[in-house]
Formats: structure tokens, sequence, C-alpha cells
């Protein structure tokens, strides 16, 4: 057992940096925009990640998934993907890399949200103030608009990082059925070759347009890091920790990446820390606090059948 959570712990907390890292890193790149835009890094991340996937599934045991359950991985491919890599890499660049971390730790609360709506949870006092206390703080960095030279919060930019968020989240309650019948390796691999099909006419003229000869070997290795690390190794260590760890204790990872992607970002001078960013994420960290305390449906059921 101790082994076990070792390791579960591990995962989540070197998967949780290199997201963390991603974020001012990815937000280098879009910095330099002639270089590589949104949409074009978008479709990297994409394309990337399919061809390791699939290179990957070559050495994993195989499965074979029902055409239905295609249909709907397509579908979760849309969510889960396509609009979320989209939307959030064009709003990271148009926003502050805090900003964008601070909106992103809020998934516990947005997933509490929808999962109320398609999974019928339990909505509770507790889970009522947290979502209360993270969407102020939310909305307290969306509706900033004080743009300086190195804090380029942008309305915009923070609504599509929203936008992201939401999809995400959608993706993990509605199709939440068939990420659990199959294999990460599986899921992945079909998932980003059905959001590389779908983004790639989308993404094709910014694709065309880079300059190849322009992008500076440490753009090449900013890139790289995006596709490999945070995408391709990440979303195999996560499930490490989801798989090994409890609910409560997994909650808790939520607040690694924001902290990481604030002390690099500032590190690199790509962004400051205002009273007002320092004010949203103690309202967004308390709330996700509170909603991920709070006793799924499941674990209410539990302890109800243990007192009868």
């Amino acid at each position: 057992m101790h082994d076990r959570n070792f390791k579960g712990h591990a995962a989540l907390f070197v998967g949780y940096i290199i997201f963390g890292l991603n974020i001012p890193i990815a937000k280098n790149i879009l910095i330099h925009e002639e270089v590589c835009s949104a949409f074009a890094l978008a479709f990297f991340r994409i394309g990337g990640a399919v061809v390791l996937f699939w290179t990957l599934s070559l050495f994993t045991k195989k499965e074979s998934v029902l055409f239905r359950d295609k249909m709907l991985l397509f579908g979760a491919s849309l969510f889960g993907i396509s609009i979320n890599q989209i939307s959030f890499i064009t709003g990271l660049s148009h926003t502050s890399p805090i900003d964008a971390a601070i909106i992103g730790s809020t998934a516990p609360i947005m997933t509490m949200i929808l999962a109320a709506f398609f999974l019928k949870e339990p909505i509770t006092w507790k889970k009522t103030i947290g979502v209360m206390l993270g969407a102020l703080g939310a909305l307290l960095l969306i509706l900033n608009e004080n743009i300086s030279e190195q804090h380029q919060t942008n309305f915009i930019g923070n609504l599509l990082c929203l936008l992201s968020l939401l999809s995400f989240s959608i993706y993990l309650t509605v199709f939440k059925k068939v990420i659990l019948k199959y294999s990460p390796v599986t899921l992945m691999k079909w998932m980003f070759l059905f959001s590389t099909i779908v983004t790639l006419p989308v993404c094709l003229d910014d694709i065309q347009s880079i300059s190849w000869q322009i992008i500076p070997i440490d753009g090449y290795l900013r890139i790289g890091y995006v596709v490999i690390l945070a995408t391709f190794v990440t979303y195999m260590l996560i499930p490490v920790g989801q798989k090994l760890l409890r609910p409560t204790t997994l909650s808790m990872y939520n607040y690694v990446q924001p902290l990481v992607a604030s002390l690099a970002a500032m590190a690199m001078g790509l962004d400051s820390f205002g009273w007002n960013t320092a004010l949203a994420g103690i309202l967004v960290f308390c709330g996700v606090y509170i909603v991920t305390q709070s006793k799924s449906k499941a674990q209410m059921m539990e302890e109800a059948s243990l007192k009868s």
C-alpha cells in the first residue's frame, strides 16, 4: 500500500509541475506570434500527441473499441481536446500566465456544477459556498481590465480560458462512462486522432504561414516541451495518480499547477503579482478546497448503507 501511495503521489506531483511550467513556457512561445501562432501551437500539441500515443499503443495491450464507443470518443475529443486546447492556448496568448493558471484551478468547481446536472450529484451547502467563493475569484480576474506591459490581462483571453475549462469539465462528466471503460493509452490515441482530423482544417493556414527558418533552437525546445512533456507525459502520469489515490487526496494537487506557473512566470519576467490577483487566487483556492471536501453521492450512499 505504501509503494502504491508513493507511486501515485510521485506521478501527480511530477505531472502537475510539468503542467504548471507549461503555462509560462507556452506563453513565451506565443509572445512571438510571428514565429508560432496560438492555432499552430495548439495543432502541434494535438498532432504531436497523436503520433506519440499511437506509437506507444504498438507496445501495449491491444483493446478493441466498439463503433458506438468510437462515436462517443469523437464527441469526447471535441470537448476534451479540440475546443479545450484551442480555446486555452488562444486565451493564454491574450492573458497573463498567472490569471490562466488560477482560472484553470477552478476545474473541480466547474466539474461539480456539471456533475449536479448530468450525474445528479447532490448540491450541499458546503458545495454552494465553495462555488460562490470560486466564482467570485474567477470574476475578479475576468473583469480586471488593468492592462500593463507586464500584466497583459485581457477580458477575452480570460473568457477563452474559462471556455477551455468548461469544455474539459463537460468531457469529464458527460463522457465519464466511456472514459472509465478503456485504458488511458486507448482513450488518448483515439481522442487525439479524432481531434487531429477536426483541427487540421482550422489550423492549416497558421501552420503553412510559419517561417521555420527563423525559429530559434530554444523555440523548438519550448514547442517540444509543450508537445512531449506537457501533453504526452502528463496524460500518462495523471491517470496513475487518479487510479492509486483517494479523490480527497487528488484534489489537493489542484494547487500545485497555479503555484508553479505563478513562480515560473515571475521568474521569467512574464508576469507580476498584484493585490487583485492575490485576492482572486485566495478566493478560488478556498472555493476549490471547500468543494473538494464535500461528499459525493457515492460517498453519501456508502455511509447510509453502513448506518442501516
